[in-house]
């Protein structure tokens, strides 16, 4: 087995020393930092996730409320408005009244 020197001991030391400065830096706070950004990325995620629920919410709303006023468009091309019927149902009693009474408003 080969002895080593005084010098030798000296240098094996100091590069252990520089392997232990090397490290610490590199890692120090490492456990910290990648949780730290893990723990954004994880909140920043369930944000986007929110926020897309929230707009497949807006475009059902939206979607149902287009479906409900197509279906009042097609009601009212179907039935006339109240009122003009009401006024029709008016003109006919009216032509009734004068049908009864023998006033003919031609002659």
């Amino acid at each position: 087995m080969m002895d080593f020197t005084s010098d030798q001991w000296v240098i094996v030391a100091l590069i252990f020393i520089l392997g232990f400065l090397i490290g610490g830096f590199l890692f120090s706070g490492g456990g910290r930092k990648w949780k730290t950004r893990y723990r954004e990325e994880v909140a920043r995620r369930e944000e986007i996730e929110r926020e897309q629920r929230e707009r497949v919410a807006e475009w059902e709303n939206r979607e149902k409320e287009w479906r409900e006023q197509d279906s009042l468009r097609a009601a009212a091309i179907k039935n006339p408005p109240i009122d003009r019927q009401l006024e029709e149902e008016r003109r006919i009693e009216e032509r009734r009244v004068e049908d009864r009474r023998g006033d003919d408003p031609a002659i």
